[in-house]
């Protein structure tokens, strides 16, 4: 039998690749969040309300919703490095493509594509660190990965309101696009091979259809509906915050609206505090917790005092990735079969969200203000309550606690 040639931590290689990863997942959600900062130009420019300006988001997260599940299916036949390569030099040439959008429809349709072709990454990215990393390095590998897609979706976000603000929008996504491409390029020649991918046997239809099994599991499904809910409201919030900032009593200019972005550092701290707050508490009682601080921060953000919005803006940020990061490990701890399938479920409800409440918000921001646009995310957020309380208590499966 052979023995796997395995990424070991502390060599060179380990190393490459690592940094690498980080810099794949920081092209890949920065090329996917970069429109969400140029928003207000965007409606400006195509004069389209915010509900139509946030389907440049929307419609690039629903596709790689539907696709992240088709592709992760597909990889287990055919292989990952050279589909994360395609991915994201596919993504970046879209972006560059979409600078020069002719007009508002064109626009979509390449946002759509850049969705259906962005999936790859995620889709396979944790598979490969899996199959290529020795396991005494797989957490540091997968934590530097988790952080370069947080960092790039922050840095997108805050790099293309910037530049909007100085330029236009159209200059903010060419910049990102050439800088990805150029990245890509450099992914492709550093990125170690795999050397540890073995092809599943079976039809890619039978691969697919493995997804029943997670579909099956009321208490995966439950997680992906909390996906559903958090990452729609947060997505929703920063959406139309921007808008806001724009009128009175703030008019704040462009450029200072976009450092409203920069509050995505507070997620890495949440990640961490709550992550070990489920050492001493369950992961039902934590992520409750989370909905809270998000509900406290909507609510709070209703007041017209600057610096109240930005810390309520924060708790918004906080409970999020606090709660997100509970979630996604409470798929992977429950999920003992089929825990590809079921994080792809949990993905799945995760960006749908960001697409459907991501443009519903904003018909309610449209007919009732800044008051409509909280009242959804709170609402939504009792939702989200409800799916908590019912999950279990113990994260572990019970008929598993019985064999052991």
């Amino acid at each position: 039998m052979t023995v796997p040639e395995l990424l070991q931590k502390g060599t060179a290689e380990y190393r490459r690749a690592s940094v690498v990863l980080f810099a794949a997942g920081f092209m890949t959600f920065g090329n996917l969040y970069v429109v969400q900062g140029v928003l207000p130009a965007v409606s400006d420019d195509f004069h389209v309300s915010p509900a139509m300006a946030s389907l440049t988001l929307s419609l690039t997260t629903l596709p790689l919703a539907v696709m992240v599940v088709i592709t992760a299916s597909w990889s287990e036949g055919q292989g990952r490095r050279h589909l994360l390569v395609a991915s994201l030099c596919g993504a970046a040439v879209l972006t560059c493509a979409a600078a020069a959008s002719p007009g508002f429809p064109v626009l979509l349709a390449l946002r759509v594509l850049t969705g259906v072709v962005l999936a790859g990454f995620p889709a396979v990215a944790m598979a490969y660190v899996a199959e290529e990393f020795h396991p005494a390095g797989l957490g540091t590998a997968m934590g530097l990965y988790i952080s370069g897609t947080g960092l790039g979706g922050m840095t997108g976000r805050l790099v293309g309101s910037l530049l909007a603000g100085w330029l236009s929008w159209r200059w903010a996504l060419a910049v990102v696009g050439v800088v990805c491409l150029v990245g890509s390029l450099g992914v492709a020649l550093r990125l170690p091979h795999s050397k540890n991918f073995v092809a599943a046997e079976g039809r890619f239809r039978d691969r697919v259809a493995l997804m029943r099994q997670p579909m099956r599991d009321r208490v995966v499904v439950l997680l992906a509906l909390c996906g559903f809910v958090i990452m729609g409201s947060l997505v929703s919030y920063y959406n139309y915050l921007q808008y806001r900032l724009a009128l009175p009593p703030f008019t704040l200019p462009a450029t200072v609206i976009s450092l409203v972005f920069a509050i995505y550092v507070f997620g890495t701290v949440s990640a961490n505090w709550m992550g070990r707050l489920t050492d001493r508490r369950s992961r039902r009682s934590v992520m409750l917790l989370g909905l809270v601080i998000m509900a406290a921060g909507a609510a709070l953000s209703l007041v017209t005092v600057l610096p109240l919005v930005l810390l309520a803006t924060a708790a918004m940020v906080f409970g999020f990735f606090g709660t997100h990061s509970v979630a996604s490990g409470f798929v992977g701890v429950w999920s003992v079969r089929q825990r590809a399938q079921a994080s792809a479920l949990y993905l799945f409800g995760y960006h749908v969200g960001s697409s459907v409440v991501g443009y519903v918000g904003g018909v309610f921001y449209g007919h009732f203000g800044w008051s409509g646009e909280v009242g959804t995310i709170l609402a939504l957020l009792v939702v989200g309550a409800a799916v908590v309380f019912r999950l279990p208590a113990d994260s572990v499966r019970q008929e598993e606690t019985d064999a052991a």
